[in-house]
Order: C-alpha cells, then structure tokens, then sequence
C-alpha cells in the first residue's frame, strides 16, 4: 500500500433465502488478506434462518422484512456504510484469500473510482463467469468473458465503464455523487444503469484479473428462470427509456430493434419466449414514466453515443478475440 494508511472497507451482501450461501461466504471474507471493517448482511425478508446464521458468523445483519429486490438491499447496506470503500458481494461468490487486497490497491489511483476482478464460472470450470460489463448500442449487455476459457485474453488489466454488482469494490463517495441504484430495476442491468449514470460524468473504473473469484450465477432462482428472463426484458427497454434520448432513439433504433429481437430468440431457445414477451410488454408500460429523465439528462462529461459505440467496439473486439457468440454474430451483420 506504499506506506499509506490502508482504508477501511465494509461489504454488503444481499441475501434472501440462501443461508447455506451465506454461512460460506462470510468466513472466506474473514480470510481475505486486507481486513474488513464491517460485513452487512441484508436480507430479503428469508425464511430460512439466513439472519440468525450471519449474525452467529459475526455479520451486522439488516432485516428488510420482505422480498424488496436486490436494488433495494444494496441500497439499505450502502446507506449504512461509514467506511471510504464499499465492496458489493453477492452470496453466489467465493473470493480468494487476495481478492479484495488486489482491488483496493487498484483503487488507490485517483482516477480510479471501482474495480471489478476475474470472476471464474463454479459451474464450468476453468471458465469465465466473466470480466466486466460493456454494453451495445441495441442496449444489450454482455459480460465480457462469459463461458470462455480462462486465459491470457482475460489477464490483461484494463480501463473499464461497467462493473458488474456480482463483486466489485466502490469508492463509497461515488454513490453521493451519482445516486444509489434505481429500484425500480428491482434486480438485473440495475449496476448497467449505475455504471451508465456513472460513465456519463467522466467515473470509471478498471478490471482486476489477479482478484480472482469463483461465481454460481443465478443461484436464486436460476440463470433461466421465467422471472429472470422477464426482468431482463423489461430492463433493456427501461434503460433506453431512461437513457436515449429522443435524437439516440432516431441513430440507433435499428441496432435496438435487432438486439432486442435477437434476445427474443435466445429467450425461445431456452423455452422463455412468454416470459420475454411479457417482459417486454412492462417495459413499454413503463417507458413514458422514464421519457422525461432521459430529456432533462444534462450533457455530462461524456456523450452516451461515446460510451455505447466504444463499448459496443469493445464487444467486437473481444468477441473477434475469443470467437463470437451467435448472438453477436448475428447482431454485428446486421447492424
């Protein structure tokens, strides 16, 4: 830490109903090599005895009484944070003793406002969960990454727009600055329109290969779950409508409409075609009620047609690297 002082940290766990999650993760954030000042369990209202199992592990627990989403349960824990840095950890991820240790020292850097390390797939391994968010014009996002074979691609530390909330480590100022998570995202592309919000006033962050981290994925409910699929749906049409302005709506209605279609017919392929119609379908309710953000939007620091076209040609990129999904074949010849 070349000699300073290092700065404390409190990490926020949303949880609801996974106590066997929970009782795991906490004595390996105990182990971790930088010390934690504080571990905030928030839970969504279990049933399972989640609570009474992190307080006995020595967690400050915060009951929320009912399911109020995982937008929620961030916000509650961060709004109990009286340390410099937060850590977002979800109760899926199993981090390496020098997790955190990596991502402070990242942070250290004045320009530096999150980072976000090498999340590897418990289910696959030797794989990726993921690096880092980057998000297309068709407002689609992809966790850079996912399902790839682990290796040197993925080793290279890099500048960053969109920390996934799985596990990545904030500057707590950052969410006096920017806001704290929309809830009415409830859960999914919530850290998108977060980092989205964050990005347009000139915060970044960077990727941290060496904090290494297994993640479960979906460990609620499942990575197909109806509900899942739905929320995603909704989400995508929420941060168009929060964030593209009627001029953006006119440059990239194309790219929308094929990323939107062509996540339609993943939906189909995984027997969620219903689930994504109906996702769909609340967030055309909903789009007019977020119209007026994206028109009172200020002019930021940087233009949202900056950040999604270097963001989309970082999907390119990566994706000519490590070989491209259908999905992203597809989206690419046709836009």
């Amino acid at each position: 830490m070349n000699g300073l002082a290092m700065p404390g940290v409190t990490v926020v766990i949303p949880n609801w109903n996974r106590r066997d999650l929970v009782e795991r993760l906490i004595p390996q954030l105990r182990a971790q090599s930088h010390p934690i000042a504080e571990i905030v369990v928030v839970d969504n209202g279990s049933q399972d005895g989640s609570a009474a199992a992190a307080r006995q592990s020595g967690a400050r627990v915060l009951e929320l009484g009912r399911n109020a989403g995982f937008s929620a349960a961030v916000n509650r824990g961060i709004a109990e944070v009286s340390t410099e840095l937060v850590a977002i950890v979800n109760n899926d991820v199993e981090p390496a003793a020098g997790w955190l240790e990596r991502l402070v020292e990242a942070v250290q850097e004045p320009q530096v406002w999150f980072a976000a390390g090498k999340l590897l797939s418990a289910a696959q391994p030797g794989s990726l969960d993921g690096a880092y968010d980057e998000l297309s014009r068709g407002a689609c996002a992809w966790r850079a990454g996912h399902g790839r074979a682990d290796g040197e691609l993925w080793d290279r530390p890099a500048a960053i727009r969109f920390a996934p909330f799985t596990a990545a480590l904030f500057r707590t100022d950052l969410f006096a600055r920017i806001g704290l998570l929309d809830e009415r995202f409830e859960s999914y592309l919530e850290d998108v329109d977060f980092c989205l919000r964050a990005a347009r006033q000139g915060f970044s962050g960077v990727y941290v290969p060496g904090a290494v981290a297994v993640h479960q994925g979906s460990a609620t409910l499942g990575r197909w779950h109806p509900e899942v699929v739905e929320r995603i749906a909704r989400n995508q049409l929420l941060l168009v409508a929060k964030h593209y302005r009627s001029a953006d709506l006119l440059r990239y209605g194309w790219p929308i409409l094929v990323a939107q279609g062509l996540w339609g017919g993943v939906a189909l392929r995984h027997g969620r075609l219903l689930s994504f119609l109906q996702g769909k379908i609340r967030g055309l309710s909903a789009f007019r009620s977020f119209r007026h953000e994206a028109a009172a939007a200020g002019p930021g620091v940087r233009s949202l047609r900056e950040i999604l076209e270097q963001s989309e040609a970082e999907i390119l990129r990566l994706q000519r690297s490590a070989g491209f999904d259908p999905y992203w074949r597809l989206y690419f010849a046709l836009t």
